[in-house]
């Protein structure tokens, strides 16, 4: 029987590098968040009423870097296993201040896309999957914590920028927003990731038990393919929903600055659930969690369906709740097992995405908006730590790279589709009722996503 438990890491890094590699993986996740994803959404009308490019245009391009990031992530995860992060991540920055000055500059479609395309690829090295990576390996048996502090800084992203770029787009132009956005980038990111991520890379750690964990055998297992399927799933129900906020507001009237506050706040939402991660986690098995947030997740789309003129405050709720969420996750992952986790999780998305569709008064909206986020702050951590909680940390990054992958390839289908979606029901409310069905379809396959050595665990042993 194979045991993904390993034994004790001896760190190379003491307790002050530790310190400064997270600190800096903190600091470049909110920048390279919040310039390479967060500043499109708040631009994107503006971009399509300067150019008189379509905004299903336009966010193709942006569903191409996703795409570009998703494969770019499969061999930046075999890299930084076997080298560390530290090159491969001052890449990725060096390359995205040139991918924003291209979008900056583009005259044309062709060259929009170039830009985007490029872009991608720098996100596929320095978004999350590489910081993940890095402080999994690098904090050896201490990466729960470290990933939710992680996870807590990033959900700032949008709360720092959407606001930041609104402002700058209301006083110049998308264009310059964008120059200014990319010096802000280079400032941070390149001396962050060539200066602070120093240090020697640790080995993988040594597995106990006499049968070590085969990353091909792992990859091909079906836990692993139930797993993909369902964080797969869920994340586009989750994100489907929350891309398209800023658009539903502008639609119902509000401002473009306000509805770029309102994901901001959404941002502040983030940390306080993955502030709660760490209790869950404690308590909850990985199963129980990812069934339970995918549920979740279900109820709280659909309730956003019906949201109209009580938009703004479900923006501000769905942010609180997210904050909320990951402030619960260690005593729930302390009393679950991975099974448990990821079916609860995918099971209350589920009912949370149908409950948006069918609220029709502010406070049961405001209600269920709080939960959405909440669940939506876990999920993030369920899925940084999924690959942990079934096979260890020895091949964490080829296989985290390679879940990943089909994970933010459906997260860039889900801006497009989800509009497609609404125009293709004729309301937000139908479309959010289909996101909360696929969650549930998610939730049911979270449950075979453990591998059977793990089946009779009682928790993880994180």
């Amino acid at each position: 029987m194979t045991d993904t438990r390993t034994l004790p890491q001896t760190a190379l890094l003491d307790g002050v590098g530790l310190r400064r590699v997270l600190a800096v993986l903190c600091l470049t996740e909110i920048t390279s968040w919040g310039i390479l994803y967060y500043a499109f959404p708040v631009l994107s009308v503006s971009i399509s009423a300067d150019t008189g490019w379509s905004l299903p245009v336009i966010v193709a391009a942006f569903s191409l870097s996703q795409l570009a990031a998703a494969l770019t992530g499969i061999p930046v995860g075999r890299i930084i296993d076997r080298f560390g992060p530290r090159a491969v991540m001052t890449a990725g920055s060096v390359l995205a201040v040139p991918a924003l000055l291209v979008v900056a500059a583009a005259p044309n479609l062709p060259t929009f896309y170039a830009g985007w395309l490029a872009a991608g690829i720098a996100m596929g090295a320095v978004l999350s999957p590489p910081a993940f990576a890095a402080l999994t390996r690098w904090y050896g048996d201490g990466y729960v914590k470290a990933l939710m502090i992680l996870t807590l800084a990033a959900g700032l992203a949008s709360t720092v920028f959407a606001p930041l770029t609104a402002a700058l787009v209301d006083r110049y132009d998308w264009r310059t927003t964008y120059l200014v956005l990319a010096a802000i980038l280079a400032v941070i990111t390149v001396p962050g990731h060539l200066l602070g991520l120093r240090g020697r890379w640790p080995h993988p750690p040594t597995p106990v038990g006499d049968h070590p964990v085969d990353h091909r055998d792992a990859s091909r297992s079906r836990a692993f393919l139930a797993l993909v399927i369902a964080l797969s799933l869920g994340a586009f129900a989750a994100f489907a929903g929350v891309f398209n906020l800023v658009p539903l507001l502008i639609e119902q009237g509000f401002s473009p600055s306000l509805a770029a506050l309102t994901l901001g706040l959404g941002g502040a939402g983030q940390v306080l659930g993955r502030l709660g991660y760490l209790p869950i986690a404690a308590r909850t098995t990985a199963r129980t969690r990812i069934v339970v947030i995918l549920a979740a997740t279900a109820a709280s789309t659909a309730l956003l369906g019906i949201a109209s003129t009580t938009a703004a405050l479900i923006g501000v709720a769905i942010g609180a709740g997210q904050v909320l969420g990951r402030l619960g996750y260690l005593p729930i992952a302390a009393r679950t097992t991975a099974r448990t986790r990821i079916v609860v999780i995918l099971a209350a998305t589920a009912a949370s995405t149908a409950l948006l569709g069918i609220a029709s008064t502010t406070a049961a909206l405001i209600g269920v908006a709080i939960g959405a986020g909440l669940i939506r702050g876990i999920f993030t951590l369920i899925q940084a730590t999924a690959i942990t909680d079934r096979w260890g940390a020895t091949h964490y990054g080829r296989l985290n790279g390679l879940m990943s992958a089909p994970v933010v390839i459906v997260m860039a289908l889900a801006p497009w589709a989800g509009t497609a979606l609404s125009a293709r029901t004729g309301s937000y409310a139908h479309a959010y009722l289909i996101l909360a069905a696929l969650a549930v379809v998610a939730s049911l396959i979270g449950a075979a996503s453990i591998p059977r050595h793990r089946r009779h665990d009682a928790a993880t042993t994180t």
